[in-house]
């Protein structure tokens, strides 16, 4: 029987744990539980920690100093993992009581608290928060990053509200709904009498509501025609109606609004019944800076000078948001989307200019803004696709209509891509026959330059124009990539050519710039993850672009336990997130100021201790992917 350690052992042991998660989380009378609980250990450098001889791992490992490495397989192999002071390991094998996989060796004089695995099992249902780190390592991780960012940035945003909050609890008055048979005098005395902007059309048996009438509708549909009042609100109503339900956030609100321009949103329970209505006042009634005033300014934006000065609140909601504590997916789907109104109204104000057609024609996104993830450092990469049954009398008017697109958007400080992946170069600009055979050669003949073509094309997104001329383009490469065996072995092999920012031992691999410590979170990251989903999309035939959705669409079909398929989307969204934090910061000149002009360096030694860790963890995670795909493709 172990001795019990004195109290001032356990308060020392205790402060020394406080900084490191999961232990900040926990309820200090648990942490003394585990501290009371454990023996102490000391590993020189060199020495074996655990291996695979050593049978059923007994304690799970807790560093207080020093470091272990862990490895699989041959030294070479490029399979090294390091656990550093406030990490514990290895979860799995000691709640599971078997033997661990791989040689753990200490990097340095090494201090360390095993924790005997029934006590262990006895904490995890003591303590919700350990429990939680236990079985939720990479997200939990996340959110403490999440928070603390959120901190850092409170003093800048000019919001008071969440994005994420749901709008149950953002609802403050019900709808007033009317039958469809109402006279238009009932339904107007009643907006009047009630003071409210908006009448819903419900369903008589249903409750549903099946059409809106609001202020700004009466003016064109009512007063201007001269109806009578006696005139039923079916026959003026707006329909369908946009609905939510009362699960969805305001952020879901906040882009429906957007997005169809409208300024009111019923609210539904579970079963499509109104619960009430939510108005963009009710919405943005405490920010200065709203994502609907953003894309509206866009929108009425008469010319491209305006535009210009109307890009800058772009940066300065997302700063807004990042002191709101919103995550990765929400914060580059909403830069996206504002990108997107952006490009769409020079698309319409240039194509008037020209008098072109956009009916016959589509803009095309493609990269980062074709996945709807561009952050704010995001150079230019765009397509046109036109209609035309004379493709070389008709491409100057398009090449000439792009090329004052492409220069109106770098402006807007969008700049022109290095690599003339720009409407404007006649190679992205074609006709939807011409594109559709130039993507079939890259999948059958797959030289190195079509598969980096095909990296950056396949992810391409219709953005302004007829969107139905890129539908059979993505249809047939859905559908003709994965049938090509040769070109997915091509396309994995490319996904494998930079590994992730991480040595032999698995500690983070920084390189030397600007007298600091630096990490490329772009090429040795996310974009990792990025091939890693474009490749399984194609293999499996999923047609979506964004990373999260194509993981989330291919982890099923590949069989991966959702806890490692949620491993993959928060590694690559906490890399997401800490570019955007990098490149906020480079505004502010507060980062790496890189010679290149690198917007995706990020100076290692200035994290705090929970974003080295999870850099490293998610790092692991895109390791770990590369070596899936090595197996299914490259072996």
């Amino acid at each position: 029987m172990q001795p019990t350690p004195s109290p001032s052992l356990i308060a020392n042991l205790r402060a020394e744990l406080a900084p490191h998660a999961p232990f900040a989380q926990m309820a200090p009378e648990h942490v003394d539980r585990l501290i009371a609980a454990c023996s102490q250990a000391y590993f020189e450098p060199g020495e074996v920690v655990l291996s695979p001889a050593s049978g059923a791992v007994t304690h799970l490992v807790i560093i207080r100093r020093g470091s272990i490495s862990g490895r699989q397989g041959m030294a070479d192999s490029g399979g090294g993992f390091e656990y550093e002071a406030g990490e514990l390991f290895p979860v799995g094998a000691v709640m599971g009581g078997r033997a661990v996989t791989s040689v753990y060796t200490a990097t340095s004089d090494t201090f360390c608290l095993l924790l005997p695995a029934p006590a262990l099992r006895e904490l995890v249902g003591l303590s919700a928060p350990f429990a939680d780190f236990l079985n939720r390592r990479v997200q939990q991780f996340l959110e403490l990053s999440r928070k603390a960012l959120q901190v850092a940035y409170a003093a800048q945003t000019l919001s008071e509200q969440s994005l994420e909050t749901p709008l149950a609890d953002l609802v403050r008055r019900a709808a007033y709904g009317v039958p469809p048979s109402t006279p238009l005098a009932a339904a107007l005395q009643a907006m009047h009498d009630k003071r409210i902007g908006s009448v819903l059309v419900t369903d008589d048996d249903s409750g549903r509501a099946i059409g809106i009438l609001t202020r700004h509708d009466v003016l064109g549909r009512v007063t201007l025609p001269s109806l009578p009042l006696a005139t039923p609100i079916r026959a003026v109503m707006s329909q369908p109606v946009a609905t939510l339900t009362r699960r969805h956030t305001a952020q879901d609100a906040a882009l429906l609004m957007s997005r169809q321009g409208i300024r009111h949103v019923p609210v539904t329970d579970d079963d499509g019944r109104v619960i009430g209505i939510l108005s963009e006042r009710d919405l943005f009634a405490l920010q200065r800076l709203s994502l609907k005033q953003v894309s509206t300014a866009i929108r009425a934006a008469p010319d491209a000078a305006t535009l210009r000065a109307v890009a800058a609140d772009i940066h300065r909601f997302a700063r807004n948001l990042l002191g709101q504590g919103v995550g990765a997916k929400q914060l580059t789907e909403l830069i996206s989307h504002l990108n997107d109104v952006l490009t769409a109204r020079l698309v319409a104000l240039v194509a008037a200019q020209h008098s072109m057609d956009m009916t016959r024609a589509c803009w095309l996104a493609f990269g980062s803004e074709g996945r709807g993830e561009q952050t704010i450092a995001t150079d230019q990469d765009n397509g046109l696709v036109f209609a035309s049954d004379d493709p070389a009398r008709d491409r100057p008017a398009w090449l000439a209509f792009a090329r004052d697109v492409n220069e109106a958007l770098d402006a807007c400080g969008y700049p022109l891509c290095k690599g003339n992946v720009m409407a404007s170069n006649p190679d992205c600009c074609r006709t939807q026959a011409e594109w559709m055979e130039r993507f079939e050669r890259w999948i059958d003949q797959g030289a190195p330059e079509d598969l980096l073509n095909a990296s950056i094309y396949f992810d391409f997104r219709p953005l302004a124009g007829d969107a139905s001329l890129a539908a059979p383009m993505r249809e047939m490469v859905t559908r003709h990539a994965a049938r090509n065996a040769r070109f997915m072995k091509q396309m994995a092999d490319n996904a494998l050519r930079n590994g992730p920012a991480l040595n032999w031992r698995g500690g983070i691999d920084a390189q030397e710039e600007g007298g600091q410590s630096v990490v490329d979170l772009k090429l040795r990251g996310t974009a990792i993850y990025v091939d890693a989903a474009r490749l399984y999309a194609l293999a499996h035939g999923v047609a979506a672009t964004g990373t999260r959705a194509r993981f989330e669409a291919v982890a099923p079909a590949m069989g991966v336990p959702a806890q490692e398929a949620e491993a993959w989307i928060g590694g690559f969204e906490y890399l997401q997130l800490l570019r955007l934090q990098v490149q906020l910061a480079r505004e502010r000149r507060e980062a790496v100021d890189a010679p290149d002009g690198n917007p995706n360096l990020i100076d290692v030694n200035a994290l705090n201790d929970i974003d080295r860790r999870v850099l490293k963890e998610s790092l692991k995670v895109a390791r770990r992917l590369q070596q899936r795909i090595e197996l299914d493709y490259a072996r």
